[in-house]
C-alpha cells in the first residue's frame, strides 16, 4: 500500500539516493504509560500536567480514526489525527480537508509573543487553556559579545520584557527571561517528548521533531486560538517518507542528509507535507542531529518533520 505520497531512499554513509512511490510495512505503535505508574509531568515546569492523560486521548483518537479510514497510519498521522478535536466526524483527506486540532503546548518567542499576549488579554479569559511559554531570545542582537549584548537587550527592551513577564504571570504562561537560551533548544531539552503536538510562533519550531513529536511553526493568531481553548485549524498534511539506510560516516554529518533531501525536493517540495524519516540509518543519528535535520525542514517548506522513537531518544 502507498503510505506516503512520495518516498526518498537515502543511504547515509555512501550518499546513494533513489526515489520510489511505495514503502514497506513498518508498524509503529503509540504506547501509553500503564495505569500503575506514577504521575508523569509534561515537564519539570508543569508538574500538574500528566502526560499519561495525553497519551490516553491520543490512543483513543487513533483507534477511532483507524476504524474509519480502514488503513494503516504513519507515525505523523497517528500524532496529528490523535489530536483531532472530533475524530468521529472529522473530514480526513490528505492535502484537501482542514483538520481541527487540540495541540498539547504553545511556545512563543519574544518578538511575536507581544501581539499574541495582547490578543489573548483582549479575549477576557483568566488563564491560558493549555501549557504555554514565552521565550526571550529573538530581541537580543549579536554585536559585541554575549554579556554585552544581553545587557544592551535588557536595557533597550526593558518595557517589552516587563510586559511579557507580568502578563505571563497573570495569565499562567511560563516566562524564560533573557539569557535563558534559544527557544528551540529550550523546547528540545525541557518540553519535547515523543507523541506531543506543540505549536510555536517561529518557523524553526520544527526542530523538536528530533524527539519524535509534531512541532509546527505558526503565526501569533494561531497561538492565541490554542491558548484560548479554540481548536487549531491545519490543512490535512500530505506525507513524504525518507528511508535512511547505512550509517553516517566520518566525513558526513546529519546536515548532509537534509541538504540532499532539499536538493531532491527543492525549496518548495515539502509544502503542505510532513516529512517522516525512518529506516535503519536513523540509528546512527544523535538527537541533536535529528533535530538539525528537522530544523532545516523549514527550508523546503515542510509543515514539519519527524523521527520515530529510538534508543538515542531514550538516553
Amino acid at each position: 500500500k502507498q503510505w506516503y505520497q512520495r518516498r526518498v531512499a537515502i543511504t547515509a554513509g555512501m550518499l546513494r539516493f533513489s526515489k520510489s512511490l511505495s514503502v514497506p510495512h513498518v508498524y509503529r505503535g503509540i504506547h501509553s504509560t500503564g495505569a500503575s505508574c506514577q504521575r508523569v509531568p509534561m515537564s519539570k515546569f508543569d508538574p500538574e500536567t500528566d502526560v499519561r492523560e495525553n497519551f490516553a486521548t491520543l490512543q483513543r483518537n487513533v483507534d477511532i480514526v483507524k476504524s474509519r479510514l480502514r488503513r494503516p497510519l504513519t507515525l505523523s498521522e497517528k500524532i496529528v489525527y490523535g489530536h483531532l478535536d472530533e475524530p468521529e466526524t472529522a473530514d480526513i483527506v490528505r492535502g484537501e480537508s482542514y483538520l481541527r486540532l487540540r495541540p498539547d503546548r504553545v511556545a512563543m518567542q519574544d518578538a511575536t509573543a507581544q501581539m499574541a499576549m495582547l490578543q489573548f488579554i483582549s479575549s477576557g479569559l483568566p488563564r491560558v487553556a493549555v501549557p504555554s511559554t514565552i521565550h526571550c531570545d529573538h530581541l537580543i542582537e549579536a554585536q559585541k559579545g554575549g554579556a554585552a549584548d544581553l545587557k544592551r537587550a535588557k536595557d533597550i527592551n526593558a518595557e517589552v520584557y516587563n510586559f511579557l513577564s507580568t502578563a505571563g504571570a497573570k495569565y499562567g504562561a511560563g516566562f524564560w527571561k533573557p539569557g535563558s537560551g534559544i527557544i528551540h533548544q529550550i523546547i528540545l531539552e525541557n518540553y519535547a517528548y515523543p507523541g506531543i503536538m506543540l505549536i510555536g510562533t517561529d518557523s524553526h519550531t520544527v526542530n523538536g521533531g528530533g524527539l519524535g513529536g509534531v512541532f509546527v511553526g505558526v503565526g501569533g493568531a494561531d497561538a492565541v486560538d490554542v491558548m484560548a481553548g479554540i481548536p487549531w485549524e491545519l490543512k490535512c498534511p500530505k506525507v513524504i517518507g525518507v528511508h535512511l539506510t547505512g550509517e553516517i560516516s566520518s566525513w558526513t554529518s546529519p546536515k548532509d542528509v537534509i541538504l540532499k533531501v532539499a536538493d531532491i525536493l527543492t525549496v518548495k517540495g515539502g509544502t503542505g507535507a510532513i516529512v517522516e524519516y525512518f529506516g535503519p540509518g536513523v540509528k546512527s543519528l544523535s538527537c541533536t542531529g535529528m533535530g538539525t535535520i528537522c530544523n532545516m525542514g523549514a527550508e523546503i517548506g515542510a509543515t514539519t518533520s519527524i523521527f520515530p522513537y529510538n534508543e538515542r531518544m531514550a538516553r
